[in-house]
């Protein structure tokens, strides 16, 4: 059985969270090698999530709500994390 890859890993754990509408997730690594984060191995991804969670909420506990759906990644295998968290009534 082949193990998950890390967007993978972080897509399951933002769904399972937040139960979004849209989450649209790229890995921009390759963009910064050679930076320090590249060199111990966590990653930079760049996400977009809309989900009805967020409602109501002001921007800084939005991004709690995705940090804390991906704590157990953070700074091991996660570096960076550029998020933009919208709710459905913002699109």
């Amino acid at each position: 059985m082949s193990q998950a890859t890390r967007p993978e890993r972080m897509r399951a754990l933002l769904s399972a969270a937040l139960d979004p509408s849209v989450l649209e997730l790229s890995d921009e690594s390759a963009l910064h090698a050679g930076h320090a984060g590249a060199a111990s191995g966590g990653s930079h991804f760049r996400l977009k999530i809309v989900s009805a969670r967020f409602e109501g909420l002001r921007l800084v506990m939005r991004h709690r709500l995705v940090y804390d759906s991906v704590h157990d990644m953070m700074h091991n295998e996660i570096h960076a994390l550029a998020i933009t968290a919208l709710a459905p009534s913002e699109l």
